[in-house]
């Protein structure tokens, strides 16, 4: 039986992490646009659009790919979550902060061409007689 090799894969999980995410439970390579699911054994499934998905992973590429797949998580994909995570956290009070500072300067504004197109609509103290 003919195996699918794996090994540029492997490669390029270390060499270019960037190109990988997890997409709904699948480890997905952005360019490829190629899945693939491990079982807790580390035997690897893969999705394809093309003739790739037919061939299987030899067993002991399979476990290789596994143990890449398992070191680019921790050392790529988990960090870039928490710091993530951690961006939004101040991300979201900054937002909300511009927008609520944006907003009391519009009101601002509009309240002192009211009250400065008010004032000059209001009869001076001469003409009032208060003088």
């Amino acid at each position: 039986m003919t195996y699918l090799d794996v090994s540029p894969m492997i490669t390029s999980l270390r060499a270019m992490p960037e190109d990988f995410e997890i997409k709904e439970g699948w480890l997905h390579h952005i360019p490829s646009r190629h899945d693939f699911m491990f079982d807790q054994e580390g035997h690897v499934q893969l999705r394809a659009q093309c003739n790739c998905a037919f061939l299987s992973v030899r067993h002991e590429q399979s476990q290789q790919l596994f143990s890449g797949y398992r070191e680019w998580q921790t050392t790529y994909w988990r960090p870039l979550l928490i710091n993530r995570e951690f961006a939004s956290h101040f991300q979201s009070r900054l937002a909300w902060r511009r927008f609520a500072l944006r907003a009391i300067m519009k009101l601002t504004r509009w309240l002192t061409r009211e009250n400065h197109a008010g004032a000059e609509s209001l009869p001076s103290m001469e003409t009032a007689g208060l003088r």
